[in-house]
């Protein structure tokens, strides 16, 4: 069994049985009324735990109406630290952004990252990408590890290259002893030396980067590359920061299929954030849909009232695997739309949702803003 996937126990058993069993359920993606009622109740749990232990979110439940969820907004946490764990419990730190601006500043206990860890590993269990028997090169699309680099972007691509054996690594983003730089033509040097290994290669990160790369190898005149039968490309991020240049997905997946020869149903979006570590991967026809751990409400730009299928708001995220901060309801800044699960054809039941940028303009920058700015003069 990948260790990933291996039992963890919450912190207080008997006050959060109910979250327990939840994270505990194995399908993914899982649907019914007794998938509703088990997350309704763990939901019911996770705030009496956090009202218990956090000042913050015991004055913002009594203040929020009756029948109403209370929420945050992500931005909040960029602000402050509110912990429902004491500080020697802080098992890790993360933040969401690069070396300058507001960062979210989010505390884990065991349980919570491990429990967020497993969720990813479930989901990689489920589309057949744990491969323990089989090596893998890995061209990560994120920062290259340095002494005290916190970011959840780099812990989560890291994370992920446990899921087959490492053979060989190449980061496209390089330490350089005093920030990080994009190097394209080491990522273009990194494909075709794995092009002529017999492991298969997994790209992790960024879209934007690459993107770029695909550009350049075309810039150089190079011909399109085979990269080994099972290669897998997993980004996350998204292009803040560089709209202008954003492409579509559709545009995206083709270049990759045509130039590095890995096919679309093994080119997958995901979704997250270091405020809300529940994983949200792409089905075969690439539409986000929502685990059995988590429920995902769309809420009105104006009034914050839930909204129907089809229609855009904010993009509002709820699920009761965190302990160690109020983060349990989270309001993004996100602009999305929901559809059922029988909309998209995949045979998956739980509702998705697609992601329409971000709301207003915001100083606030996360790590893919942080990112993109190393490519400027790149392309």
């Amino acid at each position: 069994m990948n260790p990933h996937l291996a039992p963890v126990a919450v912190p207080d058993p008997e006050l959060l049985p109910r979250v327990q069993e939840l994270c505990d359920l194995t399908d993914p993606y899982a649907h019914g009324p007794a998938e509703d009622e088990l997350f309704a109740a763990a939901m019911a749990e996770i705030d009496a735990w956090h009202a218990e232990r956090s000042p913050f979110f015991r004055s913002l439940r009594e203040s929020t109406p009756e029948g109403q969820r209370p929420l945050v907004h992500a931005n909040f946490f960029k602000r402050h630290e509110v912990l429902s764990i004491p500080r020697e419990s802080v098992h890790l730190h993360l933040t969401s952004s690069g070396t300058t601006g507001q960062k979210s500043q989010m505390f884990f206990d065991e349980w919570t990252i491990r429990s967020a860890q497993r969720m990813v590993a479930r989901i990689f269990e489920r589309n057949g990408w744990i491969t323990p028997d089989r090596d893998a090169n890995y061209l990560l699309y994120s920062y290259e590890p340095a002494p005290e680099l916190k970011l959840g972007t780099s812990f989560t691509d890291n994370y992920l290259c446990d899921f087959a054996p490492v053979r060989q690594v190449a980061y496209a983003l390089r330490h350089t002893g005093n920030g990080h730089d994009f190097d394209p033509f080491g990522c273009v040097e990194a494909l075709r030396r794995f092009e002529r290994d017999d492991a298969p290669v997994r790209i992790l990160g960024f879209p934007a980067f690459l993107w770029f790369t695909l550009e350049r190898m075309r810039a150089m005149g190079l011909p399109p590359l085979r990269l080994p039968e099972g290669s897998l490309v997993v980004l996350g991020g998204g292009w803040k920061g560089h709209a202008d240049r954003q492409i579509g997905k559709d545009e995206l997946y083709a270049r990759v299929t045509g130039q590095l020869g890995i096919p679309g149903e093994r080119i997958r979006d995901t979704f997250g954030s270091v405020e809300h570590c529940v994983p949200y991967t792409e089905c075969e026809r690439h539409r986000l849909h929502v685990p059995v751990w988590s429920r995902v409400f769309i809420r009105s730009t104006r009034t914050l009232e839930e909204l129907p299928y089809g229609e855009r708001g904010y993009l509002h995220l709820v699920s009761p695997y965190i302990t160690s901060v109020p983060a349990q309801s989270v309001l993004m800044g996100d602009l999305a739309s929901r559809q059922p699960g029988s909309a998209c054809g995949c045979g998956l039941k739980t509702d998705w949702f697609t992601i329409h940028g971000r709301a207003g303009v915001s100083r606030n920058r996360s790590c893919a803003v942080a990112a993109a700015e190393l490519m400027k003069g790149m392309s």
